[in-house]
């Protein structure tokens, strides 16, 4: 059993859940099932029954209550197992009692509690309270309500209503006195109040009575299961006992008994309705059970009335985001200028003191905001944090600078746009320097020279000075903020990709003057160095010959000036979306005739085997000139990446409801590494290609995409390549 000796240091890990021993207004058995045979009694078994606790164990339940009394604890397990609420009771040696049963690791525990008789019934007054909360429209009406109604039908002299703040601490938001209690309204309790491992169990149970603080424990033998060997958990039992600090800490708050109600919201512990009286008082388990449907009632309303209050705040901030996001709309400026002469909106959007806006280096200050030097100091660690959006309600915690300027920045919200450009929207609120009021000071209390935890001595009013802090960012606004952030971004994407749109737009238009300004002069230049070598003597002399070679060079150097003209005219069709072809029914066979045709003495020159094949009767849908233009670059490649003595070979088969053409070689093949990016742009990091423009291959891919089809390689480095491309068949 726990004694009041705990270690003060290990308070918050003291084991509540296995005290060992029961509170004495009632008996507790531990059973097996099916069998119901006891394996633990609470030793005042011995001064109700006249039965040796320990001497029980291994006994069937019949022998040690009797078969009448046994008979009544199975009609109220058959009610446990069909989940119905019944409150059943048996009568032994002349005191009635209430059976209450639960299953917990593998245990049934029975509880036999002293009945008691209602004076009043619980079920009308019980009905007039869950009117009253339900009719509540304000959360303050509701708070005030609950603890009101609850204190009318339990008659504690103090009934007050707790909420766990975000710092752990908890506040005190409702009470109803009896005369002479010292009221706590708007007090705070320290987080320590309520260690971890107790918070627990009230999340895991509606209602927790202590009739006596008083009491004195009753041992549960043997101390541990027969079955297992481990210390019996009660988390689950009415009757357990609770921590002998808490029953000292009830004294200090000078009560003598007390009921707890706990307030859930999405399963976690919200607060906690506190009851308590300055002399013993047993609640009856119809209160009891009437206070859990108020619990579960309140926690419902009070989640619904948040909800309520949430979305009208979420529903005025939208409007604001819209009106923002109109304004990021209709102009063509920068996102952030645009937000500029919306000021007061923003500052309206999250109820703060102070603006920042950064547009490209230029900072922009509204209302009381540090200084500029602070401010981009400030941006710089907003924009290291990489989140969407960056909130802090004790700035200089989180940003030990911000120490500086805290009376007028100590809560920030920020956001900024992945751009190379310095730019953000920051909001600054300043500290709120309060008082907290505590119910006295929030500190344990240790005699001098003493190892033992004891609880605080007062709960008089003491006041707690707080700096550096600034009020919390809600839900709504935070929400808000990236709202707007969001809208910022797809607005800030959508003109860059507008004025990506535009200069691609200026890039065709300048390659199509240049094209059409360039072509006549390269038209004249190859018509001047064909008359130029008419023009040349007969004789083989070696000025003749440099002369002719000469010449040669500036034809070929004009005619692929002509061909990089034609290939930048291609990409520019291809990226704008406006590339188009003019497809007709080709016969596959005649085409790969007369493509192949041409490049065979091309092939034999350089001692290249090149082969064609196709299967009967295909037939395609494509522009001849472009396929021509496709198969060129395909062939040309095979050709100066295969060794002599190499193969290239040519292929077309059906493929559903399109031709496949394979163009195959067995010559150098690409590095691995390269081969995902050869149908990029100016690709020429293959070796062996050092005059290549990197534009062939893109430009195929394009016109097979332009056909409908697709274009892609295989290859392995040392053994050869295979380029493979479908389009659509023909009729």
């Amino acid at each position: 059993m726990t004694t009041v000796d705990t270690p003060l240091d290990d308070c918050a890990s003291e084991p509540i859940h296995i005290p060992g021993s029961i509170q004495p207004h009632g008996l507790l058995l531990t059973l097996s099932e099916p069998a119901l045979e006891v394996l633990q009694a609470s030793s005042n078994l011995s001064v109700a029954l006249g039965l040796d606790a320990e001497r029980v164990s291994g006994q069937a339940l019949a022998s040690v209550l009797g078969s009448k009394a046994a008979a009544k604890v199975i009609q109220a397990l058959a009610d446990l197992d069909a989940d119905e609420d019944e409150l059943h009771q048996l009568t032994l040696e002349g005191y009635a009692y209430d059976i209450l049963l639960h299953r917990h690791q593998g245990l049934l525990v029975l509880e036999l509690e002293h009945a008691m008789t209602v004076q009043h019934s619980a079920v009308g007054q019980l009905g007039r309270t869950l009117r009253r909360l339900q009719s509540a429209k304000t959360l303050d009406g509701l708070y005030q309500t609950s603890v009101t109604e609850i204190r009318a039908l339990t008659g504690y002299d103090r009934v007050t209503l707790y909420r766990f703040e975000q710092e752990g601490h908890g506040k005190v938001i409702g009470e109803a006195l009896s005369d002479g209690m010292q009221p706590y309204l708007g007090l705070c309790f320290p987080a320590s109040d309520i260690p971890p491992q107790a918070r627990e169990l009230y999340r895991l149970n509606w209602v927790r009575v202590i009739p006596d603080a008083q009491y004195q424990p009753v041992p549960i033998l043997p101390a541990l299961r027969p079955d297992t060997g481990a210390p019996l958990d009660l988390s689950f039992a009415v009757l357990r006992s609770v921590s002998p600090v808490h029953c000292h800490y009830l004294k200090n708050m000078g009560v003598r008994s007390s009921m707890s109600i706990s307030l859930l919201k999405d399963d976690q512990l919200w607060g906690l309705i506190t009851c308590g009286h300055r002399e013993p008082l047993r609640v009856p388990h119809e209160l009891r059970t009437a206070c859990t449907s108020i619990g579960q009632l309140l926690s419902m309303q009070i989640t619904l009335l948040q909800e309520r209050q949430e979305r009208r705040h979420q529903l005025d901030k939208a409007a604001m985001v819209e009106e923002l996001v109109a304004a990021m709309s209709a102009d063509q400026c920068d996102v952030m200028e645009s937000l500029l002469p919306y000021a007061q909106t923003l500052l309206n959007l999250t109820d703060a003191g102070g603006l920042a806006i950064l547009v490209e280096g230029r900072l922009h200050v509204f209302g009381v905001c540090p200084t500029r030097a602070e401010i981009h100091g400030l941006y710089r660690w907003v924009r290291e944090q990489g989140k969407g959006v960056v909130h802090s309600h004790q700035l200089s915690v989180d940003f030990p600078p911000a120490a500086a300027y805290q009376a007028h920045a100590s809560g920030l919200l920020a956001f900024c746009l992945p751009k190379p450009v310095d730019n953000a929207v920051m909001w600054f609120r300043p500290q709120v320097q309060s008082t907290v009021e505590w119910s006295g000071q929030p500190v344990k209390h240790q005699e001098p020279g003493a190892t033992s935890l004891s609880p605080r001595l007062s709960f008089e009013l003491w006041k707690q000075q707080v700096d550096g802090k600034a009020l919390y960012w809600t839900l709504a606004q935070l929400q808000a903020v990236e709202n707007l952030r969001r809208n910022a971004l797809e607005h800030d994407l959508a003109r860059q990709v507008q004025r990506e749109h535009e200069a691609v737009r200026a890039r065709d238009e300048l390659v199509a003057v240049v094209s059409h300004d360039l072509r006549s002069p390269l038209t004249i230049l190859l018509m001047q160095c064909g008359m130029m070598r008419s023009m040349l003597p007969a004789d083989d002399n070696k000025a003749n010959r440099r002369l002719s070679t000469a010449i040669e060079t500036m034809q070929n150097a004009t005619s692929r000036m002509n061909t990089l003209l034609e290939d930048l005219l291609d990409i520019s069709r291809i990226e704008a979306g406006r590339y188009s072809v003019s497809l007709q029914p080709l016969d596959v066979a005649a085409t790969l005739e007369q493509i192949c045709s041409m490049w065979q003495p091309l092939g034999a020159a350089k001692g290249v085997d090149l082969t064609w094949r196709s299967a009967a009767a295909l037939c395609v849908q494509a522009d001849p000139e472009r396929l021509f233009q496709v198969f060129s670059n395909l062939l040309g490649n095979a050709l100066k990446f295969t060794p002599v003595g190499g193969v290239i070979e040519v292929i077309a088969e059906p493929a559903g409801d399109e031709v496949l053409f394979r163009v195959c070689d067995n010559g150098v093949g690409i590095d691995p590494a390269q081969l995902p990016y050869i149908f990029d742009r100016y690709w020429t990091s293959r070796e062996g290609n050092p005059t290549g423009s990197g534009l062939g291959l893109y430009i195929s891919h394009g016109i097979i995409e332009a056909h409908g089809g697709s274009l892609w390689a295989e290859s392995v480095a040392g053994q050869g390549s295979v380029f493979s491309f479908r389009i659509p068949a023909g009729d």
